[in-house]
């Protein structure tokens, strides 16, 4: 019975749309309506609107943190499955007809929440990659990949399959991305 409660509680807290609810707050607009019409952090900064962007990066960070350090403490066994149900609540929330964001501030929160330094690998590749690219998808995918590598690296084996599986599910999540990458027809991100 915990598992059931413990994953329907972690999907629908990843599944709050923070960058959807900011935007009609703010700006009454629809942010599927801008941008690539994607609910995330990096198109809630297309709004134009630096404060919407940042602070839909900071709720969807914290509300992965939230249930996966709960879970840590109390029902540590249910970790990896209250962090992907977290995961899979921000890409298909049920409130958006299952149409949510790419999961990567999400993941954030999840790597942060289960280990410090996983999420330290993750936002210096990412930082390291930005520098160099200006593509947030980029970034994003060289910093997933680069958390399973760390593990193997660092012989931390029993979590490599759950960390591969994470970024499997944001290479699905950046497919469009992908595609737009290899025709060099990616947009830049501004992050200031």
């Amino acid at each position: 019975m915990d598992i059931l409660i413990i994953g329907v509680i972690c999907y629908l807290l990843g599944s709050i749309p923070f960058g959807f609810i900011l935007t009609k707050i703010f700006l009454k607009k629809d942010i599927r309506d801008i941008g690539s019409g994607n609910i995330g952090a990096t198109n809630a900064l297309r709004t134009g609107n630096k404060f919407i962007g940042y602070t839909t990066l900071f709720f969807d960070i914290i509300k992965a943190v939230i249930p996966v350090i709960y879970i840590k403490i109390n029902f540590p066994e249910l970790l990896f499955i209250g962090s992907l149900c977290a995961f899979l609540g921000h890409v298909f929330p049920v409130w958006l007809k299952f149409k949510g964001g790419k999961g990567v501030a999400t993941y954030v929160g999840i790597l942060f929440a289960l280990n410090i330094h996983f999420g330290l690998v993750f936002i210096i590749f990412w930082l390291i990659t930005f520098g160099l690219s200006k593509f947030s998808s980029l970034s994003s995918l060289v910093a997933s990949i680069s958390v399973p590598f760390y593990l193997l690296i660092t012989a931390q084996f029993d979590q490599v399959i759950f960390f591969t599986i994470m970024f499997v599910l944001i290479f699905f999540t950046h497919r469009e991305n992908i595609k737009r990458l290899r025709n060099k027809e990616e947009t830049k991100t501004k992050i200031y």
